[in-house]
């Protein structure tokens, strides 16, 4: 048996969206992320990849998105990601309901899940999505970016994800080779199609929690729905010795492919969610100052000898400014 260092926890999430103005709207101004990465997707350069995440683009804070303006609307079902979920500071909900009122964002009533409030939402592509309260401790590795959300309300990175799976058994199982712990189970009534709900925990601060839940609803994958959920792997020898833990359980990882900002493995777990395996380096900032992140579309590798092509091929996008918006609740005018 391969002795695996477990994961930290998760390092990204990537969705499937539609207008790629419309995203960007709404993730970087009405929910406050930093737009880290102004990319395309590798294996389809026809197409943005965009990364919104904290300040400084912290492994456990990016929500990244194919903004595939052509493909049909999904539909959340067994074998995915059903929801993703974002640390806020104690005491944010009021804020977030208010600023949800103000931008016409749907959202749902406040829920009690193990001991924490949860505010669901959906964004423009009916992406579920929600935001749990949570106490931020003062070494958090999470750096705030207040363009347009003061730091006592902004997005902390992720909290967790739910997984939706017709026979969660043989995949808790993986979890538990990737070094998570199964920590609590309770009812689930109402929100999901199963009725009990298992919270799987990872050893690091930043998104931590995997939550199980049997439904055999069917899906398909679409705007609004998650392609796949990363998790990291911090060096490649970590990714390494994980990659052969899973192959141990009988599942299929490709080898390593760069990704540029990361290196990745892939793989489909039991229930048919693609799973990514992710190292820490060299970042976001590996090819852009810190100042600069997100401010160019950024071509990786042999990508920007196609430049004019690719650029050719996508749509003309803003990304919001501060200075083009109403200042954020709480914050003094310069």
């Amino acid at each position: 048996m391969t002795t695996v260092t477990p994961t930290p926890g998760i390092h990204h999430v990537t969705c499937v969206a539609g207008d790629p103005q419309r995203n960007m709207d709404f993730w970087a101004e009405t929910l406050g992320l930093r737009l880290v990465k102004r990319s395309i997707n590798q294996d389809d350069p026809g197409t943005y990849h965009f990364f919104f995440a904290d300040a400084e683009g912290t492994p456990g804070t990016s929500m990244t998105f194919f903004p595939w303006e052509n493909l049909s609307q999904g539909k959340v079902g067994s074998g995915q990601v059903s929801r993703t979920a974002f640390r806020v500071p104690e005491g944010s909900l009021d804020y977030w309901e208010e600023r949800f009122d103000e931008h016409g964002v749907d959202y749902d009533d406040r829920v009690d899940r193990f001991g924490e409030t949860v505010l669901p939402f959906r964004d423009p592509d009916d992406l579920p999505v929600e935001l749990v309260e949570v106490e931020v401790p003062d070494d958090d590795p999470t750096v705030p970016w207040t363009e347009f959300v003061p730091a006592e309300h902004a997005i902390r990175g992720f909290h967790s994800v739910t997984l939706w799976l017709a026979n969660p058994d043989a995949t808790m199982d993986l979890l538990r080779t990737m070094g998570l712990e199964e920590v609590a189970t309770e009812e689930s009534p109402g929100d999901t199609p199963g009725d009990e709900r298992t919270r799987f925990a990872a050893a690091g601060p930043v998104g931590t929690y995997v939550d199980v839940l049997p439904t055999v609803q069917a899906g398909r994958q679409g705007h609004g729905t998650v392609h796949h959920v990363a998790f990291q792997t911090p060096t490649d020898d970590d990714q390494s010795a994980m990659r052969s833990a899973v192959q141990q359980e009988g599942l299929r990882p490709t080898q390593q492919i760069d990704r540029h900002w990361f290196r990745s493995v892939y793989f489909r777990e039991h229930n048919g969610v693609l799973f990514e395996l992710a190292t820490s380096e060299p970042g976001y900032d590996s090819d852009e100052p810190l100042e600069d992140l997100g401010g160019r579309l950024v071509l990786p590798g042999e990508f920007e000898g196609r430049r004019e092509e690719i650029e050719s091929q996508l749509t003309d996008v803003t990304v919001p400014r501060a200075e083009a918006a109403e200042p954020a609740e709480g914050e003094a005018d310069d």
